[in-house]
């Protein structure tokens, strides 16, 4: 809504991800002074010292005279994920999403993507972004979709990397085979392995595990696609699943809450042609596919929608 709160800037976010990206934060994981900082990192000083001074402010930085270090709080949020504040590095998917909405008049002029960070942490960043946000949703989902099914259902989560969904699904006694792009693959394998979810590598909009499966579950993936696109996954989806089997997608439905019209503004500016979608959109997408008895539920704050082949 239209007041002032548009004046907030998220200059903490800013901060702490500016000093991961130099490379500030984890080399103050040992002592250190901003002068070697500065001097290991080839950073400018007066900014090092500007920069640690008000992440000292904060609380993310502890000084005794010049030596500096993280603070405790800050080495249990990004390095300990034992402990009840852990984050990882999720804020920093964030902090790359702002950046990139930063393109947007450039975007409304060209209708192109926004520039890419082509750093090849960001995969990784990502994927703690994801994992951060579906660890509450994820038992509560896997309930709702299983909660009619037997031991040992077959599940397809189709771009389901960060395993937070998957495991959920394990724990209920699914089968679970995850499809993600290499990238994602060769980074999780060793974690599905420990909790038995099997991996397969490659871009689903190629292909799909041949199964067959119960259950193709597909989190956050519509919108990163257009309308062709869409089609042919749900149609892929339709030749892997068994008759009487069910699609469930969790998305954000335009039309349904303000949010998803703004979140597909961060798809026009981080995709090629994604975008929120209608209920009726999806509707028909998966009519035409050969899923019927569409349905639509709000599940711990999450837009599902659910369809069986």
């Amino acid at each position: 809504m239209p007041d002032e709160k548009i004046m907030a800037l998220p200059q903490e976010l800013l901060l702490i991800g500016a000093a991961v990206k130099t490379g500030m934060v984890e080399a103050l994981r040992q002592d250190t002074t901003c002068a070697g900082l500065a001097e290991k990192l080839n950073l400018n000083a007066r900014a090092v010292w500007m920069v640690v001074e008000a992440l000292a402010a904060l609380g993310y930085v502890s000084k005794q005279g010049e030596v500096v270090t993280l603070s405790e709080e800050a080495r249990k949020m990004i390095f300990d994920p034992t402990a009840p504040n852990y984050l990882g590095f999720a804020f920093m998917h964030r902090y790359n999403i702002i950046r990139s909405w930063a393109h947007l008049p450039e975007v409304l002029a060209s209708g192109q993507l926004a520039s890419r960070d082509q750093d090849p942490e960001n995969t990784r960043y990502f994927m703690e972004g994801m994992r951060h946000g579906a660890e509450k949703h994820a038992p509560v989902i896997a309930d709702f979709l299983l909660k009619d099914t037997v031991s040992g259902t077959r599940v397809l989560d189709i771009g389901g990397g960060p395993l937070i969904y998957g495991s959920a699904f394990i724990a209920r006694g699914a089968k679970v085979t995850v499809q993600d792009l290499p990238p994602v693959v060769q980074l999780m394998q060793e974690k599905a392995e420990k909790v038995g979810i099997t991996m397969i590598s490659g871009d689903f909009n190629q292909g799909l595990a041949p199964g067959p499966f119960d259950l193709a579950y597909l989190g956050n993936i519509c919108h990163i696609f257009g309308e062709t696109e869409n089609r042919e996954l749900f149609k892929k989806v339709s030749q892997v699943v068994v008759t009487g089997g069910r699609i469930a997608i969790v998305d954000m439905v335009r039309g349904t809450n303000p949010f998803a019209a703004v979140f597909g503004v961060n798809m026009l500016i981080n995709t090629t042609n994604g975008g929120t979608w209608t209920l009726e959109q999806y509707t028909t997408w998966l009519s035409d596919a050969g899923f019927g008895d569409v349905k639509f539920n709000e599940v711990a704050g999450l837009q599902i929608i659910t369809a069986v082949l």
